[in-house]
């Protein structure tokens, strides 16, 4: 009996599988080192225990997306280890901050399936989970991948595409407990620009670059013990090893800083494509649209609706080409919702 685990293929997937993942991890301080030294992240709600605390939260969380990320990593070996790309996300939710000795599992939900035309692949819709060590609910998404078939002759399974929103209401963010902007420092925060100075449409070219090194992706796919084949085994994609997309994420969140320093927390994820592979070597930039404003009732904070767009060095504010197909600079396309001092 073979012990060892290939992973999972488009035939072992159905509808309603429960998929719950190994192995549980404590993240601690040095989860925010890393991840403050593999992306220059400085939001200041992630950097500094004493801004948290002024924005009443009893220290600083793990950046929202190093938890989203501990969270995902987990997930790989059943749900993605033997895919082709991970192709999006949808009704995201970061339901409360993960603090530094929290103990992180994830598990997830098959919601849906559908073979390709050419029989080789197919796609697998999955709701995950993040749960702490009290059993509550930290970050929960949607992400569809398409995944390799090992039997080409196993019959095509029935068609199952989820319904899911296309984008969160305001009512369905969750507010971390005890956040409260009243008492928020600009000054400390690196810009001045609040909730009411941003308008509906407005874009912002976040202006600053960053070239992907193979080597930090490298040690990121790691950190975060995600095993995809495609990041780590030049003999399963000789044309080069894939950046994980969440590394690319991550990227483009940080470099969004300049322009939206004061985006504090990332509270929703209404949806997210990697429209176009990323290799080391490719210089990621970075650009924003304000796509929608909510007030929250919760002192100080407003919620801003954002897309975030990375590209290998392309132009700013250009997406997409007169078929409606993204054009081929566009590595991201993320539309999530922050919180933001009004």
């Amino acid at each position: 009996m073979a012990k060892t685990n290939p992973g999972r293929f488009f035939e072992d997937y159905s509808v309603g599988q429960v998929l719950r993942h190994a192995v549980p991890r404590t993240v601690t301080a040095g989860e925010r080192a890393l991840y403050h030294a593999l992306y220059p992240a400085r939001h200041a709600l992630y950097s500094s225990d004493e801004f948290a605390r002024n924005c009443g939260l009893p220290e600083s969380p793990i950046d929202d997306l190093a938890a989203f990320h501990v969270v995902f990593g987990k997930t790989v070996p059943d749900v993605s280890l033997n895919a082709v790309a991970n192709l999006g996300y949808a009704e995201g939710r970061w339901l409360q901050p993960v603090y530094p000795g929290d103990t992180l599992r994830s598990e997830s939900e098959v919601i849906g399936v559908k073979q390709n035309s050419n029989g080789k692949t197919g796609v697998v819709w999955v709701r995950t989970r993040g749960l702490d060590q009290r059993d509550d609910v930290v970050i929960e998404y949607v992400r569809w991948v398409m995944v390799r078939k090992s039997n080409l002759g196993a019959p095509a399974p029935e068609t199952v595409v989820p319904e899911l929103k296309k984008t969160l209401a305001p009512e369905d963010l969750v507010i971390p407990q005890g956040l409260d902007f009243s008492n928020y420092s600009f000054d400390q925060s690196g810009e001045a620009h609040r909730w009411g100075e941003y308008e509906i449409g407005e874009t912002i070219d976040h202006v600053d670059g960053v070239t992907i090194e193979e080597a930090e992706h490298m040690l990121a796919t790691r950190l975060w013990q995600n095993t995809a084949k495609v990041h780590f085994d030049l003999t399963f994609r000789p044309g080069g090893r894939l950046i994980y997309g969440g590394h690319v994420i991550s990227m483009a969140r940080t470099l969004s800083f300049n322009g939206l320093a004061n985006a504090q927390m990332i509270v929703g994820l209404n949806g997210g494509a990697h429209a176009n592979p990323c290799f080391a070597g490719d210089t990621i930039k970075a650009w924003s649209e304000v796509l929608d404003k909510a007030e929250t009732g919760v002192p100080g904070v407003g919620a801003v609706r954002l897309r975030l767009v990375a590209t290998k060095g392309g132009p700013p504010f250009a997406l997409r080409n007169e078929d409606g197909k993204y054009l081929p600079d566009v590595l991201l396309d993320l539309d999530y919702w922050a919180l933001m001092p009004i």
